[in-house]
């Protein structure tokens, strides 16, 4: 979890004052982990809100409070909120307005504190920016540090159709992602476009593989075999983290097969997993964006040119 700085520049911009309140430390069992955040706005006789630390009493009074407070709070969940959970849970919560969130401009990590920062919160600041490194979000000696949202896992996403917008609407608000959405004419996406997307049109997309990151993961779903396979050819000719092509078996049989008379050999093709998604789950655009979305979401750490997939390879 990280400081998304877009967000609340964009909820300052569209609100005025705005309370963010994060989970800085937790003990025992709690419904969230550290870094997870709200924005808290005043809206008529209710606050409006997005994001969510937890849910239940704990969300309700820290939104209830979140202009009344400062810096951090300590809640038993089971004695003071009546929750299950029966952990304890340590909110941080501020206030900005358009000042504010401008000083955090250019910030790589947003650390912030009562008094003079300690010894080691500088201390870990300094190890962090010598190993080019952020640090996880933690309450350390009074003072709250987090490291603010970068999209650090590329995702390319090729082909705007049914799936396509389906697996969009899905993976677009991790913060993690960092999503290129390639399709063959602007007329392909729809008119709405999550801020954190990339659309770019291209009459052959193909073309635009040499350009994806060699740590990119790829997702190739167009409304044409014939660019699906161009598009696995351009691949498999470029270096890539993960790619997964949309289809049934007797698709990809007849792909490795082609696959293998353009010059891919055997062990390169099978890096490509298809089908993708989980059968079980069913053919719906949703159901599919889903499975994906589990997919990647669980891929495990790979060694040479293996894909395989925490829940697939359980059998699950």
């Amino acid at each position: 979890m990280s400081f998304d700085l877009e967000a609340l520049k964009a909820a300052v911009a569209a609100h005025g004052r705005v309370a963010r309140v994060v989970v800085a430390e937790v003990r025992g069992s709690t419904p969230r982990e550290v870094g997870a955040a709200m924005l808290v706005w005043r809206e008529g006789a209710r606050p409006g809100q997005s994001g969510t630390i937890g849910g239940g009493t704990l969300e309700h009074e820290a939104a209830r409070h979140a202009f009344d407070r400062h810096g951090a709070t300590r809640h038993a969940l089971g004695p003071e909120m009546g929750q299950c959970c029966g952990g304890a849970v340590t909110l941080w919560t501020e206030q900005f307005d358009a000042e504010a969130v401008a000083a955090l401009e250019g910030r790589r990590v947003v650390a912030r504190g009562p008094g003079a920062m300690p010894f080691t919160v500088g201390a870990l600041l300094s190890q962090a920016r010598r190993e080019g490194q952020r640090p996880p979000p933690e309450l350390r000696d009074g003072w709250m540090i987090e490291p603010v949202a970068a999209p650090q896992r590329p995702l390319w996403i090729w082909g705007a159709g049914h799936v396509g917008r389906a697996l969009v609407q899905v993976l677009s608000p991790l913060p993690d992602l960092a999503i290129t959405w390639v399709d063959t004419g602007p007329e392909r996406f729809p008119p709405e476009i999550p801020e954190a997307v990339t659309p770019v049109p291209a009459a052959r997309p193909a073309a635009l593989v040499p350009h994806a990151p060699p740590e990119a993961e790829h997702l190739i779903l167009t409304y044409s075999h014939a660019l699906d396979l161009d598009l696995c050819h351009a691949i498999l000719s470029h270096d890539f983290a993960f790619c997964g092509l949309i289809g049934s078996d007797t698709k990809w049989a007849r792909f490795r097969k082609r696959l293998g008379a353009l010059g891919h050999a055997d062990a390169q093709i099978s890096r490509i997993c298809c089908p993708i998604g989980q059968k079980s789950f069913g053919k719906h655009p949703a159901a599919i964006a889903i499975g994906v979305a589990t997919q990647l979401l669980t891929l495990q750490k790979r060694n040479g040119d293996t894909c395989q997939i925490s829940y697939l390879a359980s059998g699950a």
